[in-house]
């Protein structure tokens, strides 16, 4: 009976030694492979969000507008770092004619590709300006207006700059709401825009969905009179506002829009987006 105790002992030395081999083999493959993302809800590394990630994966994209609502409207394009190199021309042939362009997020990042996206936009006729994407939980919101401003958010009347853009909406990273009371939200909207307009001269417009808006800031009606809004919604109409305010100047339609970046239109014809560049 010996024998076959020692036959099984050796069989179990041979069996452990190959388990170890293959998992030595497999883990630097394992070490090697890439760390996924923040799964699939949206980006895990601050920088890396853009205008209206998070309005897609709250809301969803439902529809489009009909074409025969074009009249009196403008067709224009959203960009940020995922876009890179822009082929604007293409666009401008598209019929594209203003463009908005990622320059910042909080107070640490810069979109690397704005001077081609920026420059290359009023190079081919384009009425262009820039947003920054908000991040409330990271630092005030008169900090992130200075830190915008002063890295390609600025503005100056010659027609062909609009005035800059707040990006404020879902958190990509967090908590809706960034961690913050509806309270707490406004005072830090009315602190962007306040220091915006002391720093430019200009009010700057506020990008939001009504649902985040009324999620975020129990729905605070104290901005429409002075900050034109950008209402992004993914479907065949505008849909129902924010309160405050009784009209859209853009809205954001479609987040795959033809040729490159997010489509959205101006609510008028082309001298309503110069003289929203002009104040």
């Amino acid at each position: 009976m010996r024998r076959p105790i020692a036959v099984a002992k050796s069989h179990s030395r041979l069996l452990r030694a190959g388990i170890v081999l293959a998992a030595s083999l497999l883990l630097p493959s394992l070490a090697a492979a890439p760390a996924s993302a923040a799964g699939d809800d949206g980006p895990s590394v601050r920088g890396t969000a853009s205008m209206g990630g998070g309005v897609l994966a709250h809301e969803g994209e439902r529809d489009r507008p009909a074409a025969g609502t074009r009249v009196a409207q403008t067709e224009g394009v959203d960009v940020s770092s995922h876009q890179g190199n822009v082929a604007w021309p293409t666009l401008w042939n598209s019929g594209v004619k203003w463009a908005y362009v990622k320059a910042t997020e909080g107070t640490s990042y810069r979109n690397p590709y704005y001077a081609q996206q920026y420059n290359g936009s009023y190079d081919v006729g384009m009425i262009r300006g820039a947003y920054h994407f908000a991040t409330p939980d990271t630092a005030g919101g008169a900090a992130q207006a200075d830190y915008f401003v002063d890295n390609g958010g600025g503005w100056s009347k010659d027609g062909r700059t609009l005035p800059g853009v707040l990006d404020i909406e879902y958190n990509p990273y967090g908590a809706t709401c960034y961690g913050r009371t509806t309270g707490q939200m406004v005072d830090w909207i009315r602190a962007f825009l306040d220091r915006y307009k002391a720093r430019t001269g200009r009010d700057a417009v506020i990008y939001t969905s009504t649902n985040w808006w009324q999620q975020c800031t129990g729905d605070y009606s104290g901005f429409g009179d002075k900050n034109p809004l950008w209402i992004a919604r993914y479907a065949s109409t505008v849909g129902p506002l924010p309160a405050g305010w009784s009209f859209h100047t853009m809205w954001q339609y479609t987040s795959s829009g033809p040729t490159v970046g997010d489509h959205d239109r101006f609510n008028g014809a082309l001298d309503r987006v110069v003289q929203l560049a002009n104040g």
